[in-house]
């Protein structure tokens, strides 16, 4: 279908109209979607406690949230449960057929005790409480159908029956009124109901709450608004809101603690109305908060609303100095400057720039001629310059004029000392602009640079330095002309970096990268690192080096949790950091693209990817809320961990040394960061680094006493306080004092048992060593005496041979002598008969008395056996061949004589000795290798 142009501009007008109609600044809001709380996605009512938890009743069950974290405790009886309320230290809830309260238990749990159990049989079937309120001593839980009355001083109860059903229970003017369907408005009076009007007002309208006014009470209904009640008389109450809200069906109202009321819609959000009923804010689901139904409000001690949504929880923080500007449709786009000028606040976002009369609910207007994307707005000798990636732009009565447009322009900065010329930076460089005839004109680009110019300043020498992400900083020199571009330089140091920049503070060019923020020393053109400000990037702060100067000569830069500015001090030169404590996270910004605005003294806009927020910096005061641990749990290796006291110091075993300690402030600014730091004295030494994390967890303690000490700093206030919490670890019993003693008594047994034990041995040792000593003396005695004996032995052979060999001499010389005296006989006998004389007979006589009777032979062997052990014997055993004359020769053999010695002894010649030997050699068949003389010996 074709749409005509015309139409199509207005239909784009339209749309845009519709978006930004109402183009209002709202209080922070803080969303809680039921992904991040883990309970139903209902709330139908809130409460608060003295440590500043919040209570909210949930489609799951009773919903705590302590500021860090949320704990579900399921309901009772499985159903929702519908009300909540905190007297004293007691939650009292209502759900489906059962009311009831939780108490605190000491490992800081809630614990759920029923009170509808004592009055079962008095409750109506398929009852639910849907109100709870407290007056003086006596709790009352309001359902459709009754309304009971529990005295906490004697615990019973009172019961209120009306006919019809009861559509809802207030509290104000210290009154108790409820209103019945068809009946009207009636008061609780002694435990019983006093009806207070039936007029068409209370019979026609559902009243959602009832407020205490000076004269009277003020109701707001569901559909017809606010009335008043006074002297027995409804009149209605007017607000700017009225038709919105009679449109959109009330579900609930509260007034807040400055007389203002915040109205509940079910279908349009909530609205905020003043005292005398004038709208403050209309917030709904395309203007911030979660969901358009609203089935309950609450504002805690801090005086911050929360919103118990059909679809999430939301709080608002009505009393923060900061104010967002929410683009939820993407019409606006990203911000990335801003600028009041003429009353007028100037927006520069990626789509264009547009402007609306500060200080109004105007909508923004689109400047024609701008589409695309603004990177700067400055003002200049009362002309508007718009840097834009087209160009350059004048602006004039929300009209843009083109003055440049070769290439886009990131900046301008003026020239000393020449007011009519501008120099701008632009995506291929820098060009010069100049007024003339009051008009501002491109004049012409310096030669000799093209480089993108994103951040550059120029020093009263007319000298230039510029800062480009990817290739560092670089130095050239201006001609007197401002046409061309000399003496070039490129520093090494300091070196580029991501999201780097580059200003003119003070009279004094800064250069801020991710190693810190460097100083320019004009006198030695180098940069040097400023210890004052390079601090603010500690500790893994840095984000972005985006360096901005503000009107008032504040040096503003964004850090990963902080928004820092510093200012020159009063009494001296120094520089004073100033920190806000909100994170990178929170602010949404474009890293490297942060922008921030003085519209006042003391109020700032910063651009954000979404829009924008307005921050009142001398509002901005950091309430220090106590710290206090909320749980501590233990659990062994892959075992569920355990809830135990904080009340008290805890004491585990040995094997429960898995530590999980939480701690929490609580604290519900969307813009506030809260840092905790925390020491486990006896493992720890020193605090931990500042952090946003609120548990602490330690593995595998050693036995010991612990103490555990936590604190808590917003931005850079000092802690208010320290909370602590001691524990001890148990030693094993193997580990234990009694252990110790004992095996300290084991010890000294065993000590003792093996220094006897030892005793003996070295005592048995020693004897065995003495006897071995002894056996060896003994042993060596007798070696020495077997020693002895062998010598002795061997004296005794040797003599032995000596009188063998003396015998056998002797033998032989009685031999030889009987042989020559046998000659003798012989000769003389022949010479007897030849010549017959008596005395030689007579000497042949003597000589035969002489000579033995025996043989001779026979003597010598018998004596030779005798004194060699029968080795005549031996030999004629061994060898039976032999002959006497052999065994002769085999005696004069052992006496070890030579052949040479035995010739004579046998008579015969040497020659016949040899042959005699050889024959006896034969007759014992020695092998030729063993001689005769060696086996005579060995036998």
């Amino acid at each position: 279908m074709h749409i005509p142009k015309s139409f199509a501009k207005f239909l784009s007008f339209f749309v845009a109209f519709t978006f930004f109609g109402f183009a209002q600044e709202f209080p922070p809001i803080v969303k809680y979607s039921q992904s991040v709380y883990l309970a139903g996605i209902q709330n139908w009512m809130i409460a608060q406690d003295a440590n500043h938890f919040l209570f909210f009743a949930n489609n799951e069950g009773l919903l705590e949230f302590n500021g860090s974290s949320w704990t579900l405790y399921p309901s009772p009886n499985e159903t929702i449960i519908r009300s909540v309320k905190v007297v004293g230290d007691k939650i009292y809830t209502g759900c489906y057929m059962e009311f009831g309260y939780w108490t605190r238990q000491e490992n800081n749990q809630l614990k759920y005790y029923s009170l509808s159990k004592k009055i079962k049989n008095r409750i109506k079937d398929d009852e639910q409480f849907w109100n709870i309120l407290n007056y003086d001593q006596w709790i009352i839980f309001q359902s459709l159908d009754q309304i009971y009355i529990y005295d906490t001083k004697t615990t019973k109860f009172s019961i209120i029956t009306p006919k019809n059903h009861i559509l809802k229970a207030f509290e104000a003017n210290n009154s108790l009124y409820f209103q019945v369907a068809n009946e009207g408005l009636f008061e609780i009076e002694n435990g019983k109901s006093k009806l207070v009007s039936n007029s068409p007002v209370t019979l026609n309208n559902k009243i959602v709450a009832i407020f205490a006014i000076d004269a009277g009470l003020l109701l707001e209904t569901q559909s017809n608004g606010f009335y008043t009640f006074i002297d027995a008389k409804f009149n209605p109450f007017f607000s700017d809101a009225d038709a919105q809200i009679a449109s959109s069906s009330v579900y609930s109202c509260k007034q807040l603690s400055d007389k203002s009321f915040a109205i509940g819609t079910v279908s349009n959000g909530i609205f905020i109305i003043s005292e005398t009923g004038k709208l403050k804010y209309h917030i709904s689901q395309n203007k911030g908060i979660s969901n358009n139904t609203v089935l309950s409000l609450f504002e805690d001690i801090d005086k911050n609303l929360w919103i118990g949504l059909d679809n999430g929880i939301n709080c608002i923080n009505l009393q923060s100095p900061i104010r967002s500007y929410f683009d939820n449709t993407g019409f606006l786009g990203t911000v990335y400057t801003s600028l009041l000028y003429n009353g007028k606040l100037y927006i520069g976002t990626n789509q264009g720039l547009f402007y609306k009369n500060y200080n109004s609910e105007d909508s923004f207007q689109f400047v024609k001629g701008t589409k695309g994307q603004v990177w700067s707005i400055f003002v200049h000798q009362g002309t508007l310059f718009c840097g834009h990636d087209s160009g350059t732009f004048i602006i004039e009565n929300g009209n843009a004029k083109t003055i440049y447009s070769s290439s886009g322009t990131w900046k301008f900065v003026t020239v000393t000392g020449q007011m009519d010329l501008l120099l701008q930076g632009n995506y291929y460089g820098i060009s010069v602009l100049q007024k003339i005839n009051n008009q501002w004109t491109f004049r012409n680009k310096i030669e000799g640079f093209n480089y993108s110019s994103k951040y550059f300043e120029i020093t009263n020498a007319n000298e230039i330095y510029v800062s480009h992400e990817y290739k560092g900083v670089f130095r050239f020199q201006l001609d007197d002309t401002f046409t061309k571009s000399s003496n070039f330089t490129t520093y090494k140091t300091p070196a580029k970096g991501k999201n780097a920049s580059l200003i003119k503070f003070n009279n004094v060019i800064y250069y801020a990268n991710k190693e810190g923020i460097y100083k320019l020393d004009e006198s030695k053109k180098t940069f040097n690192k400023d210890v004052a400000l390079s601090p603010v990037f500690g500790k893994d702060e840095y984000t972005s080096g985006k360096l901005i100067v503000d009107n008032s000569n504040k040096l503003w830069l964004f850090t990963k949790n902080y928004i820092n500015y510093f200012t020159l001090s009063k009494l001296n030169n120094q520089l004073k950091i100033h920190t806000i404590s909100i994170s990178s996270t929170l602010t949404n910004s474009m890293l490297g693209y942060e922008n921030i605005t003085q519209l006042s003294n003391s109020t700032y806009l910063i651009g954000t990817t979404d829009g924008y927020y307005t921050i009142n910096i001398n509002d901005l005061s950091f309430k220090n809320n106590s710290v206090s641990i909320s749980g501590m749990s233990i659990n062994k290796l892959d075992q569920k961990s355990i809830n135990c006291s904080i009340k008290e110091a805890g004491e585990f075993k040995h094997d429960e040394n898995n530590v999980i300690i939480n701690f929490t402030v609580p604290e519900y600014n969307k813009y506030i960061y809260t840092e905790y730091q925390y020491l486990l004295e006896g493992l720890q030494e020193k605090w931990s680094q500042w952090s946003a994390k609120t548990a602490a967890n330690y593995k595998n303690l050693p036995p010991g006493d612990y103490v555990f000490k936590v604190r808590a700093k917003i931005a850079n206030s000092t802690p208010e306080n320290i909370a602590t919490y001691s524990f001890t670890i148990k030693k094993p019993w193997y580990a234990t004092n009694l252990a110790v003693i004992i095996y300290f008594i084991l010890g000294f047994l065993l000590a003792v048992y093996i220094h006897k034990t030892y005793k003996k041995y070295y005592r048995q040792k020693e004897r065995k060593l003495i006897e071995e000593n002894n056996f060896l003396l003994e042993i060596a005695a007798l070696e020495n005496e077997q020693q002895l004996m062998k010598l002795k032995n061997e004296q005794l052979s040797s003599d032995m041979d000596t009188k063998n060999r003396e015998l056998a001499v002797s033998t032989m010389s009685l031999i030889k002598k009987n042989e020559l005296l046998a000659l003798i006989k012989e000769d003389l006998k022949h010479t007897s008969i030849d010549n017959s004389n008596k005395s030689i007979k007579s000497v042949i006589s003597t000589i035969t008395k002489n000579i033995s009777e025996e043989d001779t032979w026979t003597v010598f062997k018998e004596a030779f056996d005798n004194a060699d052990n029968d080795f005549l014997k031996k030999v004629k055993q061994a060898h039976p061949s032999l002959t006497p004359n052999d065994l002769r020769l085999c005696a004069y053999l052992r006496l070890n004589l030579s052949s040479k010695e035995i010739a004579p002894l046998l008579n015969i010649s040497v020659r016949s000795v040899e042959i005699k030997r050889y024959r006896l050699r034969k007759k014992m068949d020695l092998p030729h290798e063993q001689g005769l003389v060696e086996y005579i010996l060995y036998i």
